[in-house]
């Protein structure tokens, strides 16, 4: 056997021994999804032991360094983890902004004190980030920002607001771009690390169309926050921005492939419609345009591959993850569109066990929003068009 076969031998067993049985279900609902954090009673004892085995090994993040609560293990044996993870039917152990974004940003960009304080917290889900980016006036133009950082000396004072922020009413701290130069726009920004128990911050809820609230507004009432919380350099907040911003998309990529969803699209709508006596979907229109979303799933899942080990071979066109997150994120909603279509007129059912709560037009809602977050789709094809087609402006 060569040392990638006996590491695959290994990691089978290991997870064999320490996935709960539980945790080999598709996740049906968000109460399903762990997120971590100081409140570790929002989890059942099957999440919290599958996320604490799997954060003692450093293998919910298997990539990053072992010095900072990694798994310290090669492109190939992380590869390998996943792969076995998925033929054993493992959930995700823990599911983190900290994890998909900022985690590589404090890689690249923190000091070393910074990477030592809160990325071993991250990786065993002990701490919860949120993200603030958008403002009410600094969307698409992020540049635009305003919420301010003056300096004062051993701190910097906050004020302002951010708005969309996912999550903040859950969450302990959270990776800010503030302003600390307002003469210019990108050069004039920088990248803020600090508590949401800190005096002067509040979150107001945004309830959806869907009729959930993942989204918050979120206000800064004269925050203090230590001088040591800059990361990189005052005034250099856009390098770690759009840095972050390439894995965001990536991360939100994954939607085209179902991750954040139970089941797959086959098995959802067998087990919402049955087979006929031939063993297929009776409505052949229907069966055409399932399989074709899962060619191009297929497809999708294919080049995510390519795209994650060009990526950590550093050969990544730095426009590719504008891509991912477009087409990701229309396959996401063909997906609960298809759905939706095969449940027909029950589909419409909003309030009741039998729909589970109205589960399927509520994530089928839900998914309009994939097109606006993280960068909207029109931006994304702009930077497609200029960055890798080298199309000329018009």
């Amino acid at each position: 056997m060569t040392d990638l076969d006996t590491f695959r031998a290994e990691t089978r067993a290991w997870l064999e021994a320490n996935c709960p049985p539980e945790m080999r279900t598709p996740a049906r609902s968000e109460k399903d999804t762990v997120w971590g954090g100081r409140d570790q009673s929002m989890l059942t004892p099957a999440q919290k032991q599958w996320m604490d085995a799997m954060g003692a090994r450093g293998w919910t993040v298997p990539d990053w360094p072992k010095e900072y609560g990694g798994g310290g293990l090669s492109p190939a044996e992380t590869k390998i983890l996943r792969e076995e993870m998925r033929a054993l039917g493992c959930r995700n152990p823990l599911n983190s902004f900290g994890i998909s974004m900022l985690g590589p940003a404090l890689l690249k960009y923190g000091n070393e004190a910074q990477k030592k304080e809160h990325l071993p917290k991250i990786a065993r889900g002990e701490i919860r980030w949120c993200q603030g980016y958008s403002e009410p006036n600094a969307g698409s133009d992020l540049a635009a920002l305003a919420t301010s950082a003056e300096d004062k000396g051993d701190h910097f004072l906050v004020n302002g607001q951010k708005v969309w922020t996912s999550y903040a009413d859950h969450a302990d701290w959270i990776f800010c771009l503030v302003r600390t130069d307002k003469s210019v726009k990108q050069a004039g920004i920088s990248f803020l690390l600090f508590d949401m128990a800190s005096e002067g911050v509040s979150t107001k809820p945004i309830l959806l169309i869907s009729g959930y609230s993942p989204f918050c507004e979120t206000f800064f009432d004269n925050v203090k926050v230590p001088k040591e919380n800059l990361v990189h350099e005052l005034n250099k907040g856009w390098d770690v921005a759009k840095y972050l911003l390439g894995h965001e998309r990536e991360m939100i990529s994954g939607m085209g492939l179902g991750l954040s969803s139970g089941g797959t699209l086959v098995d959802n709508v067998i087990d919402r419609l049955g087979l006929d006596a031939e063993g297929r979907l009776a409505d052949p229109i229907l069966r055409t345009q399932i399989a074709l979303h899962e060619v191009r799933a297929k497809a999708f899942a294919a080049m995510s591959e390519k795209f994650i080990d060009d990526l950590k071979a550093g050969k990544a066109h730095p426009a590719q993850p504008s891509m991912m997150k477009y087409y990701g994120t229309e396959l996401n909603k063909s997906r609960h569109e298809l759905e939706m279509a095969a449940g027909g007129s029950d589909s419409l059912e909003w309030e009741s066990a039998r729909s589970n709560n109205g589960a399927a037009p509520r994530a089928w809602l839900r998914t309009k929003a994939n097109s606006i977050e993280g960068g909207t789709s029109e931006v994304q094809l702009n930077i497609i068009s200029k960055r890798i087609l080298e199309l000329p402006d018009r």
